[in-house]
């Protein structure tokens, strides 16, 4: 696990800023501190800051040079099927440098199948490789987008890096605001790949590659999952269970100790059952977060599951006081404004977690490959409420907006709310407005922003017939890739400690999009075909648990603890001034939230952490100076 960064300039002309790109590794030092590595020649540089987990000696370190030198690589990740490959290899009379590591695994791979070795690398990974011999830059994502990869295109040089603030770092102007990228933030509080918040700066898609040479620039697929999700093959509980066993197998790997995320929930409970089966018990470190709040906490579930499995048990303190200290850190060090407030105790069980272990493996892909959320049981009573004749769909919806407004946690008022709002809707943009940040309707926010391109994607999938599994994928493209492993990735980086999802093992992934519907989402039910295969492992009441999911009380902090600072920055002088966000609606939202009338935390809390992005990375061409603390 590292971070990478590099520019090449693939025309062979000399690299025009040489000391400000060998610099940008101090910038990735909270990705890698265990140390540095560059290759460079006239017009290539590669670097990698190293987080040691496989493999801790020195001749591990990247970058990694092909025997004759012309061929070199680095890599953020782990390679999964990295001992096979270096027996294949070893076979072979392959020279490797290291005793194990498994990201040297890729360059024979590389020399004999060229670009086609992406298909053969199972493991999370942003790569670059670059081929003196062709004079081609390879750039590459894993499959489910657990690594990011950003680059940008400047003055025939082409610079990448693991954050976006690396590349800020080498901008001679302050950077533009892209239209684009606005629009897919308000629509859904995040950026879709390839877009940014910055003019110029993309972010490569989750399971493709960049190839660059003299000729072009083009970037393309190594793996469709809509080729899998398209198919129907329903797998017993025994075979689902076997691919996820296997999956934690392989990611427990590691040279360093290991720990596991729990709630208490399914899916956190099932991983942490299983790691225990590959490795000591007693030395499985687990972390729950604690809230002050009862209807956010779900601590005492995650004891009890962690004190049956006799894990090392940690319960780490989200206070509101602690929280605010993470929205501090996390504002002044990321350049991707995520407007999901549970990375902020992502990222404090991240920095316990760092007390005790390097490596940790979290639940992230359950729900978007199993159908774990109640949105989905939404879309399919969707259907079913919209027969119903006209007057009994008003009578409901007035029923429900006579409800009392409750800042309690997903409570029945709110979701009652959000079903019938939106349940008329078709069924794409209905699922951006239950699931994204200002929906269809982020238009009315925005100002300046271009219309959003995700309808293109949801075109995309016309090959996956039903439409909830449809959801399922879009939500695996762009909830799962470009949120929740961006959030994960950042917050626990930031701590140096490495994150694995062993619900995305290759495998596990194509099974699961393979599966029915019916396997997986019900009429009454979430995660059918999950939940039947962790009855070999889990207490029956663990695995019929109701959802919560992370979360934090964000609307009461709009209204308390945050008020004076959301009041300051959407003050609608201050929005008309920086024409981004349009005043009226921002200010007719915050009053019915002031007042009681309707909770809008979830739609003001993405306007509040956009404003706040604003002030810190847009206001300088040294945005990306800063480093986050030792």
């Amino acid at each position: 696990m590292c971070g990478i960064f590099g520019a090449v300039n693939v025309s062979g002309a000399p690299l025009r800023a040489r000391a400000p790109v060998l610099k940008m590794g101090e910038l990735l030092r909270h990705r890698g501190p265990d140390g540095e590595g560059c290759l460079e020649s006239a017009e290539a540089i590669l670097g990698s800051r190293r987080l040691s987990i496989v493999d801790l000696s020195a001749e591990a370190d990247q970058p990694f040079a092909s025997p004759d030198g012309d061929i070199w690589l680095v890599c953020n990740g782990e390679i999964y099927n990295a001992p096979a490959l270096r027996r294949r290899y070893a076979a072979k009379r392959y020279p490797f440098r290291s005793r194990h590591n498994d990201v040297e695994a890729i360059l024979p791979l590389y020399l004999e199948h060229g670009v086609d070795a992406l298909e053969q690398i199972e493991g999370m990974f942003a790569l670059a490789i670059w081929d003196a011999r062709e004079r081609r830059l390879l750039l590459a994502r894993d499959r489910a987008g657990e690594k990011p990869l950003f680059f940008c295109e400047r003055s025939g040089e082409l610079r990448f890096a693991s954050e976006i603030q690396v590349l800020l770092s080498l901008e001679a102007s302050p950077p533009e605001l892209s239209g684009e990228g606005l629009s897919d933030y308000l629509t859904l509080g995040y950026c879709t790949a390839p877009r940014t918040l910055f003019t110029g700066i993309e972010k490569l898609e989750a399971a493709h590659c960049l190839i660059a040479d003299a000729r072009s620039t083009r970037i393309e697929p190594y793996w469709n999952p809509v080729a899998f999700a398209a198919e129907t093959v329903e797998s017993t509980p025994e075979a689902v269970l076997a691919a996820f066993e296997r999956g934690v197998e392989r990611q427990v790997m590691a040279d360093v100790p290991v720990g596991v995320f729990t709630s208490g929930g399914l899916d956190s409970s099932l991983l942490a059952a299983e790691a225990i089966r590959y490795l000591p018990r007693d030395s499985v470190h687990t972390y729950a977060v604690h809230f002050e709040s009862a209807s956010y906490d779900e601590s005492q579930w995650a004891d009890r599951v962690c004190r049956d499995l006799g894990t090392r048990h940690h319960q780490v303190s989200a206070s509101e006081t602690e929280l605010h200290r993470a929205l501090e850190l996390l504002s002044a060090h990321m350049a991707e404004p995520i407007a999901d407030p549970a990375i902020l105790p992502t990222y404090l069980l991240s920095e316990a977690a760092s007390q005790h272990v390097r490596v940790i493996l979290s639940g992230e892909g359950a729900d978007e490959l199993f159908g774990g959320y109640p949105t989905y049981l939404g879309h399919r009573w969707a259907e079913r409420y919209a027969r119903l004749p006209a007057p009994a769909r008003a009578c409901i919806r007035a029923a429900v907006h006579q409800l009392p407004v409750t800042r309690r946690k997903v409570s029945l008022e709110f979701l009652a709310r959000r079903f019938v709002d939106e349940a008329e809707r078709e069924t794409f943009e209905r699922h951006i407005a239950w699931f994204g940040a200002h929906g269809p309707d982020a238009g009315r926010i925005g100002r300046h922003g271009k219309d959003s391109t995700l309808s293109a994607l949801w075109s995309r999938l016309e090959g996956v017939s039903h439409p909830v599994k449809r959801v399922m994928l879009f939500d695996l493209l762009t909830y799962l890739a470009e949120n929740l492993l961006t959030k994960v990735d950042r917050a626990t980086m930031l701590a140096s400690v490495e994150a694995r999802a062993p619900y995305l093992d290759r495998a596990l992934m194509e099974l699961a999009l393979r599966q029915p519907l019916s396997a997986s989402v019900g009429n009454i039910g979430t995660k059918l075909a999950l939940k039947r295969a962790a009855t070999a492992r889990l207490p029956r009441a663990i695995v019929r648990r109701r959802k919560r999911g992370l979360s934090v009380p964000v609307s009461e902090w709009i209204n308390g603890s945050l008020r004076a600072e959301v009041d300051a920055l959407l003050e609608p002088a201050r929005l008309r001034r920086q024409e981004i966000l349009d005043p009226e609606p921002v200010s007719r939202l915050l009053a019915e939230h002031r007042a009681g009338r309707a909770d809008h935390g979830r739609r003001l809390w993405p306007l509040f952490v956009l404003q706040r992005w604003h002030e810190r990375w847009t206001s300088s061409p040294s945005a990306g100076s800063a480093m986050p603390p030792a």
